[in-house]
C-alpha cells in the first residue's frame, strides 16, 4: 500500500490496548487505500497488522469487536438469504431521455414548489454519475455497521452483510470526522466492478473455462450472491456512496452537504460530481458525463439530477415510487440485437486462436458495431452461439463489443454451431490445446499471423513506439517480404518503402526517421516490444533492474528472473523459455548490432536533489525533451517519476494537450508547472511548490 510501518516495536504491550492500536491503524490504511486511492503502507506492513491483530483475538476472544477488521470475512457459508425490510423505500428513479423531458420535469417541480409557496426560493441542482451496478443500503448503529442489504423491490431487499462487509471500500465503522456519530443511519449506494477489473476477471474465468458474465454489473450482483463471503472476498467489488436514507441523530440540509458528511464519515464518494444553479448547466453537466462514459473505470447508464434542498425534497414528495425531486437523464443504449454472420479466428503473437463474431453493423451506444469478442470455443458453447442467430450485443464499459446471448425463440433451423478449426487458419499448422488451457493455440513460431502480431506489438506505442507503423504498414511489409521479424524493421530503406503501393517519398522518409528515433528506447522499453508472454511494461521494468543488460538477461536463470518485484515462476519461466529459442536469441543480437539501448545503468542509491521523496507526473508533449527523458530528470533530481495522479502526488508537469490527468491534479490540488518552471525546478533557478495538504 506504500510507506513503511511508524509503529515500531510494541512487544509486550498491553493487549487490549494493541488490538486498538492496530484496528486503528488497518481502518486507517484501508481508508487511504480503498476510498481515497492515496495507499500510505506497504502491502506487507498491513498484512502484519492484521495477522497481529489476528494472534491477539485468537488468544483473547473478549477483545474482538463487531468492528474490527479481522471481521470482513469470517460468516459461514449460507443456505438463502434472509429478507430484509428497508426502514425508508428505497425509490426508483424516472427517466429522461434528452433535453426535452428534462427541461419539463423540471416545470413540474416548479408547479409543485409554487403550490407549496416556495416559488420564491432558488432551486439548485446536484449532477452525479448514475452508476450501472448493484444498489444496497448499509445501516450503522452508534457508528458501527450492523445490517448490509440489497434494493429488492425498493421495500424489502435481501440480507447479505456477510458479503458487503468484505468490499474494502464499505467502512465497518464510521470516521469520527464527519462529527457527532448519529445514533442510526441507512447509508445508499452502488456496488459496481471496475471495467478493468471485470475484463481481468472475465479473462481469467475464460481461461480457467468458467462461464463469462456477460457486464459489470452482472458480474457485480452474482458477487454480492454467493453464498460463501470467502467468494465474494476474491472479486475486485467496489462502491460509491451517494445519499443519506433514514437517520437518527444526524441533521442534513443539502444533498451536496449530505455528500461532504459522507465523505468525512468514510464513505467513497464520486469526486466528480457537481452542483448547478440551474437547468441549463444540469444538462450540460449530464451531458459532459455522456461525452466521457468511454473513459472512465467503471460502467454509467446515465446522469441523475437531485435537488440540493432537502427541504424542496420533502415538499416535492414522491409519484408511486419515483421521488419528484430527483430524475435520471438516460444515455443512448449500449445494448443491441443484430444477426451474426461468422465466426472467424485471429491469430495473437503467442499463437492464441482467439474467435470473434462477425455481424451484420449495428448502433450500439452511438457507434457503429461490426466484430465482437467470443473469448473462446468453450465460452460459445456455454452460450450455444450458432452463426445465423439473432444475437444480443453489448458495448461493455461502453468499450469492448461483446456478444452477450442469442435470441433462441427467434432460431429457423438453419443456424449452425461453430468448431474450432483443427489447423491454424494463416499457416496450416495442427492446432493444440494445452492441458492446463481453454485456449487452442498454433505452435508454430514461425506462423505469419503471429509474426505480423509480433512486429505491431513491438511498434506499438507502449513498446519501441515507432511512428507509422502500424497494423496496416506492417502487413503491407511483411507480406512485400521486407520485414520477417522484429529485427528486419532496422534494415529497411526509404528506397524499398517508396517502392511499396500507397507509399511516397515523404511517407518512406518518416517512416524510416520513425525507426531510428526508436533505437533510443531505454532498455526496459525493448524488453517490452518483445512480446515475451506475460511481460508488460511494469513487469519489463521489474526484470530490467535484476537484468540491466542483454548479457545479464541472457545468462539469467529462472532463479534469477524470479527475484524482480511481482516476478513469479510462472513468468519467469516463459522469459527463459523465449531465450532458450535460437531464432530469438539471433533477433536479440541482430537488435544489438542495430543499435538499440540493450543495458541500463542502475543508480547506486537514492538520488538527492531538489526533488528529493517526490512522486511527479508528467503529461502532455514536451517541447525541450521527450517525456522518458523528463522522467530520468526527474530521478536524477531525486523525485519518483509515476503515471497515475493520486492525492500522493506531489507534481504534475503538463506539457501541450495535457488531458484528463492534468484536471484530476487541478482537482486534487495538485501543483501544475510548465515545462519551463519544471525546468527551473529541476536546475536549482525555481523553489519547489509546496505539496498539497494531506
Amino acid at each position: 500500500m506504500g510507506g513503511a510501518d511508524p509503529s515500531g516495536d510494541r512487544a509486550g504491550a498491553d493487549p487490549a490496548a494493541r488490538a486498538d492500536e492496530l484496528r486503528g491503524r488497518i481502518r486507517e490504511a484501508a481508508h487511504r487505500y480503498y476510498v481515497l486511492d492515496d495507499p500510505t503502507v506497504d502491502d506487507a506492513v498491513y498484512d502484519a497488522w492484521v495477522r497481529e491483530l489476528e494472534a491477539i483475538e485468537a488468544a483473547r476472544p473478549d477483545l474482538v469487536t463487531a468492528d474490527s477488521p479481522t471481521r470482513r470475512v469470517g460468516a459461514a457459508v449460507g443456505e438463502r438469504f434472509a429478507p430484509h425490510d428497508h426502514r425508508q423505500p428505497m425509490l426508483s428513479l424516472a427517466n429522461a431521455r434528452g433535453p426535452e423531458e428534462l427541461v419539463a420535469w423540471e416545470r413540474r417541480l416548479r408547479a409543485v414548489l409554487e403550490q407549496e409557496r416556495m416559488a420564491d426560493v432558488p432551486v439548485r441542482f446536484v449532477v452525479e454519475p448514475k452508476i450501472d451496478g448493484l444498489a444496497v443500503s448499509l445501516t450503522y448503529a452508534d457508528g458501527v455497521l450492523v445490517t448490509g442489504a440489497t434494493r429488492g423491490d425498493g421495500v424489502r431487499g435481501e440480507d447479505v452483510t456477510a458479503n458487503l462487509r468484505t468490499i474494502g471500500a464499505i467502512p465497518l465503522a464510521l470516521r469520527p470526522g464527519g462529527g457527532p456519530v448519529p445514533r442510526l443511519v441507512e447509508v445508499r449506494g452502488e456496488v459496481y466492478l471496475p471495467i478493468a477489473a471485470f475484463a481481468e476477471f472475465n479473462a481469467a474465468r475464460a481461461a480457467a473455462g468458467l462461464p463469462t458474465f456477460a457486464n459489470p454489473r452482472n458480474a457485480a450482483a452474482g458477487s454480492l450472491r454467493q453464498l460463501d463471503p470467502r467468494l465474494t472476498a476474491e472479486r475486485p467489488l467496489s462502491v460509491w456512496i451517494y445519499s443519506v436514507g433514514y437517520a437518527e441523530g444526524l441533521e442534513l440540509t443539502r444533498q451536496a452537504e449530505t455528500l461532504e458528511w459522507l465523505r468525512a464519515a468514510g464513505f467513497r464518494v464520486n469526486p466528480e460530481t457537481v452542483v448547478v444553479d440551474d437547468i441549463a448547466a444540469a444538462q450540460a453537466a449530464c451531458e459532459a458525463w455522456e461525452a466521457r462514459r468511454g473513459a472512465i473505470d467503471y460502467d454509467i447508464d446515465g446522469a441523475v439530477v437531485k435537488v440540493d434542498d432537502l427541504e424542496q425534497q420533502r415538499r416535492l414528495g414522491a409519484v408511486g415510487r419515483a421521488p419528484r425531486w430527483a430524475i435520471a437523464y438516460k444515455f443512448a443504449p449500449t445494448t443491441a440485437t443484430t444477426i451474426l454472420r461468422e465466426i472467424r479466428v485471429n491469430v495473437g503473437r503467442t499463437g492464441a486462436l482467439v474467435p470473434f463474431a462477425v455481424m451484420d453493423p449495428v448502433q450500439v451506444g452511438g457507434v457503429t458495431v461490426r466484430q465482437a469478442t467470443l473469448h473462446n470455443q468453450d465460452d460459445i458453447a456455454r452460450k450455444d452461439l450458432r452463426v445465423g442467430d439473432t444475437v444480443v450485443v453489448q458495448r461493455a464499459g461502453d468499450v469492448i463489443p461483446q456478444v452477450v446471448a442469442p435470441l433462441v425463440q427467434r432460431r429457423t433451423g438453419t443456424e449452425t454451431p461453430f468448431a474450432m478449426p483443427g489447423r491454424c487458419p494463416a499457416c496450416g499448422t495442427p492446432a493444440v490445446r494445452p492441458e492446463d488451457e481453454v485456449i487452442w493455440r498454433c505452435p508454430n513460431r514461425s506462423c505469419p499471423a503471429q509474426l505480423v502480431q509480433s512486429i505491431i506489438h513491438f511498434a506499438s506505442r507502449g513498446a519501441m513506439d515507432i511512428e507509422g507503423l502500424g497494423e496496416k504498414t506492417a502487413t503491407k511489409l511483411f507480406e512485400a517480404g521486407l520485414v520477417r521479424d522484429v529485427a528486419d524493421v532496422y534494415d529497411l530503406d526509404e528506397a524499398a518503402v517508396a517502392a511499396l503501393e500507397g507509399f511516397k517519398d515523404l511517407s518512406a522518409r518518416n517512416l524510416v526517421a520513425g525507426i531510428d528515433a526508436s533505437r533510443a528506447r531505454p532498455w526496459p522499453r525493448v524488453l517490452s516490444a518483445l512480446g515475451i508472454r506475460h511481460v508488460g511494461e511494469i513487469t519489463a521494468q521489474a526484470i530490467a533492474l535484476v537484468a540491466p543488460s542483454l548479457d545479464a538477461l541472457l545468462a539469467a536463470s529462472a532463479e534469477d528472473l524470479a527475484r524482480a518485484e511481482g516476478v513469479g515462476p510462472v513468468v519467469a519461466e516463459a522469459v527463459t523459455e523465449f531465450l532458450g529459442a535460437e531464432t530469438n536469441r539471433s533477433t536479440l543480437e541482430r537488435l544489438r548490432a542495430a543499435g538499440l539501448e540493450v543495458r541500463m545503468d542502475l543508480p547506486e542509491g537514492p538520488a538527492d536533489g531538489p526533488l528529493t521523496g517526490l512522486s511527479v507526473v508528467v503529461t502532455g508533449a514536451l517541447e525541450a525533451m521527450t517525456r522518458e527523458e523528463a522522467r530520468r530528470a526527474i530521478t536524477a533530481a531525486g523525485g519518483r517519476p509515476t503515471d497515475s495522479v493520486s492525492r500522493r502526488t506531489a507534481l504534475l508537469v503538463a506539457g501541450r494537450e495535457a488531458g484528463s490527468k492534468l484536471e484530476k491534479a487541478t482537482r486534487l490540488g495538485v501543483p501544475v508547472l510548465d515545462e519551463e518552471t519544471f525546468l527551473a525546478v529541476i536546475e536549482g533557478r525555481a523553489p519547489v511548490p509546496a505539496p498539497p495538504p494531506g
